[in-house]
């Protein structure tokens, strides 16, 4: 059976990530579910992008009348410099227009720059209500802890918007995923029909765990053990890797994979989603690439194929055509 193929922020390879264009190009490629990630504005809107600070992907730089919001910020364990979601109401970030985030690997999709303004979280649930198919949500939910330590609860804002949109009760269509295991269950004690994936980074340890427990956080490696399995079996419906935890990669840069960690996770009931799977060389595992050019695509293929013949049940793509002809 072929894994669930995701739209990672749309179809980023393209178009500006999170933008409607991105969206709707990816629901044209034919995925079979997209992945917003969600952040808060000041007065408690869900707006869709990767991070809460917006230089890289907004053109607020250039809006002089935004000037003394720029922040140094303590975040995740680092300062972080630039202009955040919180310091701002919808109304003002609505003013801004979204720009590709890494411009030198995709100029084609910076010649997109300007032109569409942000989306909230209802914006998208809108488009997918009107898309020509049932196509699912992948429901990243971003610094869950953070935003409620300055006093944005994020799933009161979660609830409010899938109720509003008639989403709530739509199990069937609706994966709620986060790199923080409380949020996740939060949402579950509020009784949001969804499946559960608990993302996993290649290393370090859940912000909320750390800020809830110091140095007695478990790491993302201890969750990944048998033993760290375990202990999800019953709390989440599966895990979402970075592929090079599956890949598992050599200090030569060499594939040895794939790992154990995916039919570990199988032989508990998990399910395993991989992130995220990009053919430009910059992105690849050395042995994978071609030529020195960072954007050039290298042999995404056999890279690729590797992560399906692990046989995961999900996976995140940015160029959705070719995760489509590719995994299915």
């Amino acid at each position: 059976m072929s894994p669930l193929v995701v739209g990672h922020r749309g179809a980023p390879g393209y178009r500006p990530e999170h933008t409607r264009s991105s969206y709707e190009l990816a629901l044209a490629m034919g995925v079979d579910a997209v992945e917003p990630d969600i952040v808060a504005t000041r007065d408690g809107v869900l707006v869709i992008r990767h991070e809460n600070e917006i230089s890289t992907t907004t053109n607020i730089a250039d809006h002089p009348e935004f000037a003394d919001r720029k922040r140094t910020k303590a975040f995740a364990g680092h300062e972080l410099t630039g202009w955040f979601t919180e310091d701002f109401t919808w109304a003002e970030l609505s003013t801004l227009r979204c720009r590709e985030r890494i411009p030198q690997l995709r100029p084609d999709s910076a010649a997109y720059d300007d032109q569409e303004p942000m989306l909230r979280l209802l914006d998208l649930l809108a488009l997918l209500d009107a898309a020509d198919r049932p196509v699912r949500l992948v429901l990243e939910v971003k610094h869950a802890a953070y935003f409620a330590a300055i006093g944005l609860d994020l799933v009161p804002l979660i609830e409010r918007d899938l109720h509003a949109a008639g989403w709530w009760g739509d199990g069937e269509r609706l994966i709620v995923e986060s790199f923080e295991p409380t949020v996740l269950a939060a949402l579950q004690e509020r009784g949001l029909p969804a499946a559960y994936i608990y993302l996993m980074e290649a290393e370090g340890s859940p912000a909320d765990l750390l800020l809830a427990r110091g140095a007695g956080a478990p790491t993302y490696r201890d969750e990944m053990s048998p033993a760290g399995l375990d202990a999800l079996v019953g709390h989440v419906d599966g895990i979402s890797l970075d592929k090079k935890v599956i890949l598992e990669p050599n200090k030569l840069g060499r594939v040895t994979g794939p790992s154990r960690v995916v039919a570990d996770a199988h032989d508990r009931g998990l399910e395993v989603f991989a992130w995220t799977a990009r053919p430009e060389n910059k992105f690849l595992v050395r042995q994978f690439r071609e030529g020195s050019e960072p954007s050039r695509f290298g042999d995404y293929q056999a890279e690729w194929a590797v992560l399906r013949d692990a046989g995961i049940d999900g996976v995140f793509v940015d160029h959705p055509d070719l995760g489509v002809a590719f995994f299915r």
